[in-house]
């Protein structure tokens, strides 16, 4: 991230140029009083941002990638092969539990249905055959057994009609089991012909509609997928390195970069298992949806938190800066404020009223340890909660090429600062140089501001490198 900083020194120094003498001169300050100059060939006073360093312990997080996911969502496919011949229900319309959504030619079904009702009613008259012979000689054999007992009726006889008897029971039995055949077999043909008309499995808004009237689709063609909107999924991939760190419960920001804005919720479910392709896991957070904020089939960015770092100084990334000859990382750091140079610590931040410059004060590099890094923030060594320290501006301090220099603070609060670091860094980028323009035009006329129109151009023109948000923190309040 220090070399980020690093690369935007052109631009910064260009900025706070224009920046830095617009604001001593807004807020009373002659630019010559000053006693030592903030940048290469220029003797006016720097003016650069800054905020109190505090004492705790580091949010640790990790930014993974997630996708979006309907709750209920499934792909909805027919379950027999047949012509289309009716479509009940479009693209993005609710639909309730068991309503139709396809119809599909039932024909063949319809028939299919009255071969096997009529094969059912044929078993059923076997049957009924069978279990009247059968009862007929049941009744013989009862007769004869008693006329065999007065020897009225030979032995051979009574054999004979026992087993006839017994013929007659086996085949009862396989009659009442064509019945039953008969009858399976009408209950699928008939749950064929309910299968012509494909229903909403659950209630849900449809949509990825891929069905028209006249196409013969089978069991392999999706029409529709479906899914309850009012509460999504979001899937996150968690990679080998931050398995057993991430678990159930944690807290998870969620950023949707189209629509800029960021949801807050909470580990719900965290597979015990990595893959053995990609050697991952998947967690997965439920999200309340009721304003339509997520899609599913969306990528967006969770922000974990899955831990703590040890007590120390925090300050934010944008702070730290890399030394271009040396590569010491530190900060800038203005030591008389506060104590010396009276300052007004800011609650809040106005952009019609932004915390107004403070008198020249001496600011100076010092080395930090860091400890931890967050997305945002960071726990050093080497300096002390309650120190102010530079956070835009660097590259004005360390281009006097002194160990001391002069600068004008505007002391900025954290939450303006940490709002700032999240912002796109396109689109501050743009209102910067938009900022930069009107100031030109107001203090040079139309004459030069053709050349800052020109500068504008080539600034925001496609092959531009895109910057880090971070690098940028704070920078639209130094234009005033």
């Amino acid at each position: 991230m220090p070399s980020l900083f690093r690369s935007l020194g052109v631009l910064l120094v260009a900025i706070f140029t224009i920046t830095g003498c617009g604001s001593s001169s807004s807020d009373g300050q002659s630019e010559s009083s000053s006693p030592r100059g903030g940048g290469p060939g220029s003797s006016s006073t720097p003016s650069v941002e800054a905020v109190q360093a505090q004492y705790g312990s580091l949010p640790l997080e990790e930014r993974m990638s997630g996708t979006v996911r309907a709750h209920n969502q499934v792909a909805i496919y027919p379950e027999i092969n047949a012509p289309v011949v009716s479509i009940e229900a479009q693209t993005g319309e609710y639909v309730q539990e068991g309503e139709p959504l396809v119809r599909l030619k039932n024909d063949v079904y319809r028939e299919r249905v009255r071969q096997a009702e009529a094969s059912l009613r044929i078993a059923k008259a076997d049957a009924q055959s069978a279990r009247s012979n059968l009862n007929g000689l049941r009744a013989r054999l009862k007769r004869t057994e008693r006329l065999a007992e007065q020897d009225f009726q030979s032995k051979q006889e009574l054999e004979t009609l026992q087993s006839e008897v017994e013929s007659a029971e086996a085949a009862l039995e396989r009659a009442k089991a064509q019945v039953a055949q008969a009858q399976a077999t009408l209950d699928e043909r008939q749950t064929d012909l309910r299968q012509t008309v494909v229903r909403a499995p659950i209630s849900g808004y449809v949509g990825a509609r891929n069905v028209e009237v006249g196409q013969r689709v089978d069991g392999s063609t999706r029409l529709y997928t479906m899914g309850d909107l009012d509460t999504v999924k979001v899937r996150v991939q968690v990679t080998d390195k931050m398995f057993g760190k991430v678990q159930e419960g944690q807290t998870a920001r969620i950023y949707v970069p189209s629509k800029d804005t960021t949801l807050g919720g909470s580990i719900t479910r965290m597979s015990p298992f990595l893959s053995d392709e990609s050697y991952s896991a998947e967690a997965e957070i439920v999200v309340s949806n009721e304003d339509r904020v997520l899609s599913p089939g969306m990528f967006v960015e969770v922000d974990i938190a899955y831990g703590e770092s040890q007590q120390a100084t925090i300050i934010p990334l944008s702070a730290i800066y890399e030394d271009p000859t040396t590569g010491t990382r530190g900060v800038f750091v203005a030591p008389t404020l506060g104590t010396e140079v009276s300052v007004e610590t800011p609650d809040s931040y106005s952009a019609e009223d932004p915390p107004p410059l403070t008198q020249p004060t001496p600011t100076t590099f010092r080395e930090v340890n860091i400890i931890a890094e967050g997305r945002q923030t960071a726990g050093v060594r080497g300096i002390q909660p309650g120190d102010w320290v530079v956070t835009v501006g660097q590259n004005l301090l360390s281009a006097a090429g002194e160990e001391r220099v002069d600068a004008r603070v505007r002391p900025m609060p954290w939450s303006r600062l940490m709002a700032l670091q999240r912002m796109q860094d396109t689109d501050l980028l743009y209102r910067i140089l938009d900022r930069q323009q009107r100031i030109a035009k107001q203090r040079f006329g139309d004459a030069d501001s053709a050349t800052t129109d020109s500068t504008q151009s080539s600034a925001t023109a496609p092959e531009t490198a895109p910057m880090d948000s971070s690098s940028f923190s704070a920078l639209s309040s130094n234009d005033r």
